[in-house]
């Protein structure tokens, strides 16, 4: 467990990366979501962790949500049945799921909420294993996500399943959205709200002539208006500033992926990255119960 003293050093280190425009801050920008946050949100939640998990209930497992955000999956997991452990680099982050967990299950000893760092790997063996480990858009973030990659492995109990999603390795078009997320975070805080709009308006207004010229004007509205469907509870705008500002920035191929866990004796169960263009690849790895880490099972 990171004690005090630890914490106040991760602070410390998180505050300097943003203030050099070297990270974005994901956590303040969750922080404005939870105010939209409603039933049909946490259920879409829900309804994602089942289906990807090919899983009715989590009643009896162990979930650890690597880089928490809001705490939205954090929270879905325990109303799924499982015991939840939830941490986060980012102290506005941590502060998000301590909400949710403050508003939903209030003194409970089956959630908890931690702020650390995934590339601390001496946390991490702290913590044990758990049947599933969960990180969704998270550890291409961290700024060496390879070795985010190989500390999460050592996480997933035997017999148990690795959930995570990472940016598509696009080539060129990748190369120029880290220029766009780097001069973001470089910007004073008063025009990143413009400069976010001018980098989005190309393709909003493709999507809004697209509308027009299909007759389908509400559609495209319904994009800002009505976001749950995406099944990660963040509205358009928010999405779009956490899209925008988002860095560190590593991408990814699913062949490269799949190497890297084969190579560590994981098994490929589940795989969803058809069309995700920039966003991100889906997948679902089980490791094998003949290879155990060498860390205790929490």
């Amino acid at each position: 467990m990171a004690t005090q003293e630890q914490n106040i050093q991760q602070l410390s280190e998180h505050s300097v990366e943003t203030s050099r425009g070297e990270r974005f801050e994901f956590g303040k920008n969750w922080s404005r979501f939870l105010t939209l946050l409603d039933d049909s949100r946490i259920k879409e939640a829900e309804e994602s962790l089942k289906q990807m998990l090919e899983v009715d209930s989590l009643a009896g497992l162990s979930f650890i949500d690597v880089g928490s955000g809001s705490g939205l999956f954090s929270l879905a997991a325990r109303r799924l049945g499982a015991r939840v452990h939830s941490f986060d680099y980012d102290p506005h982050s941590v502060a998000c799921t301590n909400e949710l967990k403050r508003r939903f299950f209030p003194d409970d000893e089956q959630w908890k909420v931690q702020e650390a760092s995934v590339l601390d790997l001496a946390y991490l063996n702290s913590l044990g294993t758990f049947d599933v480990v969960y990180s969704w858009g998270v550890l291409h973030h961290t700024g060496n996500m390879w070795q985010a990659l190989d500390n999460v492995h050592r996480l997933v109990a035997p017999g148990g399943k690795l959930f995570i999603a990472l940016y598509n390795d696009t080539g060129s078009q990748s190369v120029r959205w880290k220029w766009i997320k780097q001069t973001y975070n470089k910007l004073p805080g008063i025009l990143r709200a413009p400069y976010t709009m001018l980098v989005i308006a190309p393709d909003e207004l493709k999507a809004f002539a697209k509308a027009m010229l299909t007759l389908r004007p509400r559609a495209y509205f319904q994009i800002w208006t009505n976001y749950g469907s995406r099944r990660r509870g963040m509205n358009h705008w928010r999405d779009v500033v956490d899209w925008v500002g988002g860095y560190p920035y590593e991408v990814s191929t699913p062949d490269e992926v799949f190497e890297f866990f084969k190579a560590r004796g994981f098994i490929l169960r589940k795989l969803n990255c058809g069309r995700v263009g920039l966003g991100c690849n889906q997948f679902v790895f089980g490791r094998t119960t003949g290879n155990t880490p060498s860390v205790q099972r929490n």
